[in-house]
């Protein structure tokens, strides 16, 4: 998911996709952990969509501060 992508969701939206790549991402380690996982590199991915999600979260509720002030 590109940025451009995740800067046009809803907030609530953003929230529901973190929550889902968060499982997700347990779902990834926990297949790790018992040998199942075949594709490696969906745990960085993970992790990465993950970062930008929170990323654009944390970056509308400091606008939001901001304007407050």
């Amino acid at each position: 998911m590109k940025i451009a992508d995740i800067r046009a969701l809803s907030t609530a939206e953003l929230h529901t996709k973190i929550n889902d790549a968060r499982e997700e991402y347990r779902n990834l380690r926990f297949q790790q952990a018992t040998g199942e996982l075949t594709d490696f590199t969906r745990i960085p991915q993970t992790r990465r969509l993950i970062a930008r999600l929170t990323t654009v979260l944390n970056e509308r509720e400091r606008t939001a501060k901001e304007g407050e002030l």
